[in-house]
């Protein structure tokens, strides 16, 4: 069995979900979604609950995609009720960000500035240091965000860099110069 499969999901308020065959559409405040299913889950919906189960829970692959398709569910409707933000923190002395024209503008220390276009569906605020992205789909909100960090990941030495508001980055000591005039 699987432990995150078996979990029913509950449907908040003002969200709709309808299943045709292999597809589920998700409609809620904030936007709609569609997640298609592989033909071997299958996805029911009751009392203002889906189920996800599978033909064979004793099947390593098929328990695999349960709980997977069981979190692309969840996903999904956790984005078109409530949506999905992640927090970028830029640190380096003259580094900055700036949005136009649909673009995330990045001056980071290169000969010209970074520029990204933003996803369809994402919104990108800048104030001061920090970078915010935020869209009802979880992934294209990660992917965004992690494209955004590989333009200038974070040193080891300074902490100079694009990183992840939550993220710890591990510093190291510097060479550790000798003294003159030490036999």
């Amino acid at each position: 069995m699987s432990k995150i499969g078996k979990k029913p999901i509950t449907i908040p308020e003002g969200v709709e979900v309808n299943i045709a065959g292999q597809t589920l559409n998700v409609k809620g405040p904030k936007g709609h979604l569609t997640v298609e299913l592989h033909p071997s889950v299958a996805v029911k919906s009751a009392e203002g609950q889906l189920a996800v189960s599978v033909p064979n829970p004793d099947n390593r692959k098929q328990r695999a995609l349960w709980g997977t398709f069981r979190s692309l569910v969840q996903n999904a409707i956790t984005g078109v009720s409530a949506g999905f933000e992640r927090k970028l923190e830029i640190s380096g002395v003259g580094y900055r960000a700036s949005v136009a024209d649909g673009k995330l503008v990045l001056n980071i220390g290169f000969s010209h500035p970074v520029e990204l276009p933003i996803f369809p569906g994402l919104e990108v605020k800048v104030e001061k240091s920090i970078i915010t992205v935020s869209g009802i789909d979880k992934q294209e909100v990660g992917q965004f965000a992690a494209l955004v960090r590989s333009r200038k990941k974070p040193e080891p030495y300074k902490g100079k860099g694009i990183k992840y508001a939550e993220e710890v980055i591990r510093r190291k000591a510097g060479k550790v110069v000798k003294s003159v005039g030490a036999g």
